[in-house]
């Protein structure tokens, strides 16, 4: 936008945010964003970032009396925090590396939460593990309030995607706009 904006004075973008995954089209939205990996098939797609390196992490209070899991399969033994996104009926999966390929494995837990900033808070208070994107807890990470498991069988996931209907006709507007947010290495 730092570029978009000032180049094209009479170019309106209107944002709103929202964890629930929304139907563009029912919605009469032009476009929205996701994790590459969960958009409809008839929906054109625009990276807009690279891929988000996650982590599986918990706090030394929840790994007092227990032992990290050293595979997936010992997430069982395991309580998990996860991510439910509003309207959403389950948490989200986690994706993981099992036998060389990449699965979405479902982590039962005492909570299922709404943001990420919550999901951190309820790791860092030691209820359990949590499947964040690095960043979002590197510091703590760095900082030893969070510790990391599993990072050999954590892929990054697929970067953030603009996601839009089909439209023969898209305005010259709607164009300038999704050639600002393309991710470009």
């Amino acid at each position: 936008m730092r570029k978009l904006l000032p180049e094209n004075p009479d170019v309106t973008v209107e944002l709103t945010i929202d964890y629930a995954l929304a139907d563009v089209v029912a919605d009469r939205f032009d476009a929205g964003v996701r994790l590459g990996g969960e958009i409809a098939k008839d929906m054109i797609a625009v990276r807009i970032s690279a891929d988000v390196p996650m982590a599986i992490v918990g706090a030394p209070a929840y790994f007092a009396g227990r032992s990290a899991p050293a595979s997936p399969a010992g997430l069982v033994d395991h309580r998990a925090i996860n991510l439910g996104l509003p309207g959403s009926r389950a948490p989200l999966a986690w994706r993981l590396m099992r036998g060389g390929r990449e699965a979405k494995v479902r982590v039962g837990g005492p909570l299922v939460l709404t943001t990420i900033e919550l999901v951190r808070a309820a790791a860092l208070d030691g209820h359990g593990l949590a499947y964040l994107p690095t960043d979002q807890v590197q510091d703590d990470l760095d900082a030893g309030r969070l510790i990391q498991v599993l990072g050999k069988f954590t892929p990054d996931l697929p970067g953030y995607q603009l996601y839009y209907p089909n439209r023969r006709h898209a305005s010259a507007a709607f164009k300038l706009f999704v050639e600002a947010v393309r991710y470009r290495d």
